[in-house]
């Protein structure tokens, strides 16, 4: 036991945090890049917009299943190992689809890419968290931090301008050089300490198997379909709801009696890491909220193309990566649960800032909102990983990285289905609202019909049809502020989300570490 606790890797840890990295950063822009080639993807495979949809939702669906049993799967085939198989199949996947040339055959490519791609990012976790001690992994997070926040962000506007330039097929191709780059230097420079090449191996647990997957590939049936499906409206969903249901808690119920369970649950009986996982939960379902509504609004409402609507999103992401390692820096000497508070404080309040939008809004005022959305996340991404493992005995690694990372992701789905239905929602309530002051007994609505019927008169329009088409102006702009007003409600209730987690932040317990990262 003592030469495990001396280990230390025999390459540079910085490097291998950077290999490792980039193979979570390629399957996590894979989770958004596909998005705004679907009308193209489904022009190319004679298919309709809702069947090309299955190809997000069959990845997700896959992907959902393999998080939580990643660490079975490293413990069963070897970490390094499993790792390895992962980038290598990723990289196949990413070339099936891409000369894929009918709808089944991409779905079926891209359920097996989200199979593949599920295991690098916990398998990335445990890495980073069994290479650097405590003391150092704030810093190796801040890595971490580019690939989970930027590649989001990233994706879409890549994924644009790829399919505005040159084919859909692109978007996967461009995986296989970085997977064969990273397959190589994974290879080369990573390796499982002693406690993870010598652990006891699981048996194959397959009712916990079955359980996890019925419950999670439900539940993502059902975020990634629900808005198209009419939610509960859909029999389908209900379904998928229900199945889910009795998956999630069979699952959880199964977990916490079997005595070899294929997760261990016992990992979120450490008050650090339960809390963890709840701050990490929300602040991924704003992240990927705030994250869709932006490009959305900047589509739907301002009429940008993908390429330029996914821009607004860059000056946020490079204020990320410039603070990161500020924040990681000041957590040296300003206990990380504080930091975490704040944190959450800034992200609130940058969501309150951005409820102050406009119809008429310019891009670079959009931007700035973004911008102030992005600094709280900048805040917290490294404290609250860091909080979260900081008192965990590095046996349970594999299984916390796992659970860590589903959270995470679960979150991100959940945040991006309920955004956009509260938006349509909220679009509705906000018109039926706004409909009542057109009213022909209202001066203001007088005054703006005959407003539009001067400047049609004046541009040539016969008399007889100006009343019709400047009454269709007037509903035209109503809708417009509608929306609008839409997307500020829906900031409003991730600013309130934001604001309730501020409280939780100081139940962390107190760690002592040198350099940072503790929650002193």
């Amino acid at each position: 036991m003592s030469g495990s606790s001396d280990w230390k890797p025999k390459a540079n840890p910085w490097l291998i945090a950077l290999v490792v990295t980039l193979a979570a950063f390629m399957e996590i822009l894979d989770t958004t890049i596909v998005n705004v080639a679907l009308p193209h993807i489904a022009g190319a495979l004679s298919s309709s917009n809702d069947e090309a949809t299955w190809t997000l939702t069959s990845y997700l669906v896959a992907n959902g299943i393999v998080l939580p049993i990643s660490g079975f799967l490293g413990n069963r085939l070897g970490r390094k190992r499993y790792f390895l198989i992962c980038i290598g199949a990723f990289g196949v996947c990413s070339f099936l689809c891409g000369i894929a040339n009918s709808l089944p055959q991409l779905i079926i490519f891209r359920l097996a890419q989200g199979f593949f791609g599920g295991g690098l990012q916990p398998n990335q976790q445990s890495i980073i968290l069994d290479t650097f001690p405590p003391e150092k992994r704030g810093m190796a997070f801040s890595i971490t931090a580019v690939a989970t926040i930027v590649a989001p962000v990233l994706g879409p506007t890549l994924g644009g301008w790829i399919t505005d330039n040159y084919t859909w097929r692109w978007i996967f191709f461009i995986n296989i050089p970085v997977s064969a780059l990273t397959f190589f230097a994974v290879s080369t420079l990573v390796e499982d300490p002693p406690w993870v090449a010598n652990a006891p191996k699981r048996k194959i647990d397959t009712i916990g198997l079955g359980l996890i997957a019925l419950g999670l590939g439900c539940l993502q049936v059902v975020m990634d379909r629900g808005e198209d499906d009419d939610w509960f409206g859909s029999n389908f969903i209900v379904g998928m709801a229900i199945a889910s249901a009795i998956g999630i808690i069979g699952a959880i119920a199964w977990l916490l009696t079997a005595k070899k369970p294929i997760v261990s649950l016992r990992v979120m009986g450490d008050r650090n890491f339960a809390l963890g996982s709840f701050t990490t939960f929300m602040l991924f379902g704003i992240v990927y909220s705030s994250a869709v509504l932006i490009p959305q609004l900047a589509q739907e409402v301002l009429q940008y193309n993908s390429t330029l609507a996914g821009l607004v999103l860059s000056p946020g992401a490079a204020l990320v990566c410039f603070t990161i390692p500020l924040v990681q820096r000041a957590m040296g000497f300003v206990p990380t649960k504080y930091i975490v508070a704040f944190g959450f404080l800034v992200m609130g309040l940058g969501m309150t800032y951005s409820m102050m939008l406009v119809p008429d809004i310019d891009y670079n005022t959009l931007a700035k909102i973004r911008a102030a959305q992005s600094f709280g996340i900048a805040l917290l991404f490294v404290p609250i990983s860091t909080l979260a493992y900081a008192t965990l005995p590095k046996e349970l690694n594999g299984d916390a990285a796992a659970l860590y990372t589903m959270f995470r992701n679960v979150s991100g789905s959940i945040g991006i289905s309920a955004a956009t239905a509260m938006v349509t929602e909220r679009t509705q309530i906000r018109t039926a609202h706004l409909v009542t002051h057109l009213d022909k007994f209202n001066p203001a609505y007088n005054q703006t019909i005959e407003r539009y019927q001067q400047t049609l008169l004046s541009m040539g329009h016969a008399a007889a049809t100006t009343m019709d088409t400047a009454t269709g102006q007037v509903y035209k702009a109503l809708r417009t502020q509608a929306q609008v007003l839409a997307y500020s409600d829906v900031f409003m209730f991730c600013a309130i989300g934001a604001f309730c987690v501020v409280p939780f932040a100081f139940l962390f317990s107190s760690v002592k570490a040198k350099g940072g990262g503790g929650g002193h």
